[in-house]
């Protein structure tokens, strides 16, 4: 358990949660950086861990980087040093085999945006904020804000909120597939775990699927595909694809248990 981030795994259910807690804004620093890499390299390796929620807890996500931090960093060598430990440790979260969904509650700018776009999914409190607000500063965003907004809400409505900083309500994120699902903001990390529980009761099949469509998106199609039969192999040797199959054939489909290996 470190200072600024904890994780709490329920053994019932297979779920996890990340819970940021740097008060009063959640400032992304570089300590928390740490120790949330920290945290993701562990539940990465933890096959009780089915799923996982990233929480700022009921006020406030992320409100970005910690400011205070920048005037330390004397030249462009150690500018992208910084960026390049922030990149780590989300690359370290988008990575990770378990399925993961950000419950954003208040503010998630700048890093805390970054963050939650990280995760597989984004569920919203329907007084939650987003955006990219680092050119107001004079700089840009540095952990993935100019790569993965374009990827989920597509180039032109992204270049459009890095351009200006503007921020972004959660009906808005919603409607241009920022984020998956906006809820009473009392409901967000509530409905987060529901869903975390089902995917945690997921087959072992989740993990690949998962894997082949990142390893994939930034391939040319004839390689993509390769990737995908791999994955569609790597299920052939689970005993989730014969309680699977069987269960389909006694029973119908999605009333299969599965254990997850």
């Amino acid at each position: 358990m470190g200072e600024f981030v904890n994780v709490e795994i329920d053994g019932d259910t297979g779920v996890a949660t990340i819970r940021l807690d740097r008060p009063p804004m959640n400032a992304i620093s570089m300590q928390l950086t740490a120790e949330l890499h920290e945290v993701v390299n562990s539940l990465a390796t933890n096959e009780s861990v089915g799923a996982v929620v990233v929480w700022g807890g009921p006020k406030i996500f992320a409100a970005g980087a910690d400011i205070k931090e920048f005037p330390a960093i004397k030249d462009k060598e150690e500018a992208v040093e910084f960026s390049m430990n922030l990149h780590n440790a989300l690359l370290a979260i988008e990575n990770l085999p378990q399925i993961t969904i950000s419950a954003v509650n208040g503010y998630a700018l700048g890093g805390g945006c970054e963050l939650a776009m990280a995760t597989d999914f984004r569920f919203a409190g329907e007084r939650a904020v987003f955006g990219q607000p680092e050119v107001l500063l004079g700089i840009l965003p540095g952990a993935g804000g100019t790569q993965r907004l374009m990827r989920l809400v597509g180039i032109t409505k992204a270049k459009e909120i890095n351009y200006s900083g503007r921020q972004v309500k959660a009906a808005e994120a919603e409607q241009i597939g920022l984020v998956s699902a906006v809820f009473p903001d009392e409901e967000c990390y509530p409905k987060a775990i529901e869903a975390a529980e089902e995917y945690a009761n997921g087959p072992k099949s989740l993990q690949f699927i998962k894997r082949a469509m990142m390893q994939g998106l930034s391939m040319p199609l004839e390689e993509a595909v390769k990737v995908e039969a791999e994955a569609f192999g790597d299920c052939f040797e689970t005993e989730d694809r014969l309680v699977g199959v069987q269960s389909f054939i006694e029973h119908g489909p999605g009333k299969a248990e599965f254990n997850r290996k």
